[in-house]
């Protein structure tokens, strides 16, 4: 058994483990020596936190270390060569004593920063200090340092650099079964890296930390290096614009919310259904100059909504992702120039709707057709205040496993079927919000739906029929519910579909045209709005509507009583993009430089000498500069100082 202990494969599985087991003592050093900032752990929080750890300690090890397993696993007997053993020892030894310095140095920077090491801090070593402050930490902090030389030791000394020849070291099955051992763990590797191997599965970022801790701060004991380097090279760093000081930027424009005087929260049942690439133009009544007279468009349904709820006509999307839209839609919190979940600056503390409304006694669940993980939607959604996050594997436990899409997860009208049925089980009042999945590439519909469909003049338009009619089969399942006619429901899309027909669609802001509406069925919220308005808006708009009474954090507007400037501010191939009522704003370089009419879809005449409003200027360089300072100091919570001072008036 000592014979093949020691042959390649055995060793490399040994030696990976003993990597697992140093990047774990470095977290647990990482938490001892920042304990009274993370607080008390309680023992029901220890294993998310390690298996959390465990998944983040596998990216780490497969950005790493990859190429080191791959040449540990080559089925070459080069590999049975001394001096090709000692280049895998070296790079095993160098590289790990790298990953240990840097993991035991993120316990040192975090308590000054309270981040993790990533790829920003490398812009920091320009500095003439640096090396200076490097040795001042060190000398601080020799505990520190001994225990990262005892992991280093630990190991070089564990590598066990002796290797014995393989017993098929002379037959052709050397080379099948090492073929096949790399290509497995070639795979393994790859489903480490995404989180699964599935479709749905995407490359890990930070904020999927928060998937296995209670608060933002905890969350940074699941991270590890060089995971944190590695994935946020190129947008972890922060240029934050200072266009005001902070008096006039206050002025102009802050996410700072207050409850008018005499404000009285009156608590209402809420849904809000993101639906998957439901751009506008399939509906007539938002665009009903793509429609003969009589034609009833794609969405006759949500249609109706429109004409009896309060109808968004000018919805935009705020990115063009659907991982840009939940924080918008939940949070008031937008994308900019990158995705805000996957900025390391995300797990600063907030207080979106799902949280807001958990102070006041609601329930809150967050439906999602996909498997468990899918996008990281869960993660957010967790962080975001949802108590409890369903998914297909919830479904399927309940209702079997015959209704899988075969692609993206449950058939849209199976699961929210049993979404109005698991919505009978929460205590009222409750916010539940689910994510659609059906209207998405590769654009299938159940075939027993597919009779009553209109073939559509894309791909996507029989699909988003068949959301439509599942959305009215939802209302018919529970209009007689009790909790149904005392509920708010805000629909509103992801983003626009990559399928689109009409000439508008090609250019902004028609390719961030989306539908977006509210319904109330007592008929209390009536009416339209032909001002620009985004996902960011939903959360003060219902907020407005609950009554909401205590000051708030939000980049939107209540659209329902507000006295701001009616303007949308999206970020698109390089450059921010305000739309008003009539005319689109293109900012570049600090400065509006091109404006157009928002028919003018070929661009051709730019009206910025004669319609340049330095309001609008204003207000997008106070927009910028308000979100890239609070992401900085990773703070979406209305500050303390504040608080007192509304109290005190």
């Amino acid at each position: 058994m000592s014979r093949y202990f020691r042959t390649y494969p055995i060793l490399t599985l040994y030696r990976v483990v003993l990597l697992y087991v140093v990047l774990m003592l470095c977290r647990v050093v990482f938490t001892l020596y920042n304990a009274d900032i993370f607080g008390t752990i309680a023992w029901d929080e220890v294993p998310r936190l390690l298996y959390g750890g465990l998944r983040f300690d596998t990216i780490s090890i497969c950005y790493a270390f990859g190429v080191w397993i791959v040449l540990s696993l080559l089925p070459l007997h080069l590999r049975e060569r001394r001096w090709y053993r000692n280049i895998l020892f070296w790079y095993y030894a160098v590289v790990g004593a790298v990953c240990v310095a840097v993991n035991i140095a993120d316990a040192i920077y975090f308590r000054y920063t309270q981040k993790r090491f990533t790829s920003e801090e490398f812009f920091f070593a320009e500095n003439s200090n640096s090396l200076p402050l490097v040795f001042k930490f060190a000398a601080e902090n020799l505990h520190l340092i001994a225990a990262g030389v005892v992991l280093i030791a630990l190991l070089v000394w564990g590598y066990r650099r002796r290797v014995e020849p393989t017993a098929l070291l002379r037959r052709w099955s050397y080379y099948v079964v090492g073929t096949a051992t790399l290509c497995a763990t070639a795979v393994l590797c790859i489903a480490g890296i995404r989180g699964g191997l599935s479709r749905m599965a995407r490359p890990t970022a930070i904020p999927y930390s928060l998937k296995f801790a209670k608060t933002g701060d905890k969350a940074n004991i699941v991270l590890s290096n060089p995971f944190c380097i590695i994935r946020t090279i190129g947008s972890s760093r922060l240029e934050v614009p200072h266009y005001f000081d902070s008096e006039a930027l206050a002025q102009i424009y802050t996410p700072y919310h207050t409850p008018k005087e005499g404000a009285e929260f009156k608590a209402r049942n809420v849904v809000i259904f993101v639906l998957e690439s439901m751009s506008a133009e399939n509906s007539a009544f938002l665009c009903p100059d793509l429609y003969e007279d009589g034609e009833q468009g794609y969405t006759p349904f949500l249609d109706s909504l429109m004409q009896s709820g309060y109808a968004f006509r000018r919805m935009y999307a705020n990115g063009k992702r659907s991982i840009q839209a939940l924080p918008s839609v939940w949070g008031s919190i937008p994308s900019l120039v990158e995705p805000f979940v996957l900025m390391p600056q995300s797990l600063g503390e907030s207080l979106p709707l799902p949280a807001l409304l958990r102070e006041k006694g609601y329930s809150t669940a967050f439906f999602c057709g996909s498997e468990r993980g899918s996008m990281g939607f869960d993660a957010y959604a967790i962080s975001a205040g949802f108590e409890q996050c369903i998914s297909k594997e919830d479904y399927e436990a309940e209702r079997g496993m015959g209704d899988f899409d075969g692609y993206w997860g449950i058939w849209d009208d199976k699961f929210l079927g049993y979404m109005g049925d698991y919505i009978d089980r929460l205590p009222q009042p409750f916010l539940a919000s689910v994510f659609t999945i059906s209207s998405h590439h590769p654009f299938v519909v159940p075939e027993e739906w597919k009779p009553q469909l209109p073939e559509g003049k894309t791909l996507i338009q029989p699909c988003a029929a068949y959301l439509d009619g599942v959305l009215k089969q939802f209302f018919e399942q529970n209009r007689d519910k009790e909790w149904f006619d005392s509920t708010i429901f805000a629909f509103v899309a992801d983003h626009v579909s990559c399928e689109h027909y009409a000439a508008r669609t090609n250019c902004s802001p028609g390719d961030f045209h989306v539908i977006g509406l509210l319904y109330t069925p007592d008929g209390s919220v009536t009416g339209q709005s032909n001002q620009p308005a985004s996902q960011i808006d939903i959360m003060p708009t219902l907020l407005g509507l609950l009554g909401y009474d205590k000051p708030y954090f939000a980049y939107g507007r209540n659209l329902l009583d507000s006295d701001a400037l009616p303007l949308t501010i999206v970020y698109d191939n390089g450059a921010y993009k305000a739309f008003t009522a009539e005319h689109i704003h293109i900012f570049t370089d600090g400065a509006v430089g091109e404006v157009y009419h928002i028919d003018d879809i070929e661009r051709k005449e730019n009206l910025v000498s004669t319609m340049h409003s330095p309001q609008v200027e204003q207000q997008i360089r106070a927009y910028i500069q308000q979100y890239y300072e609070h992401a900085e100091r990773k703070s979406y919570i209305v500050p303390d100082n504040l608080l007192s001072d509304i109290h005190s008036r």
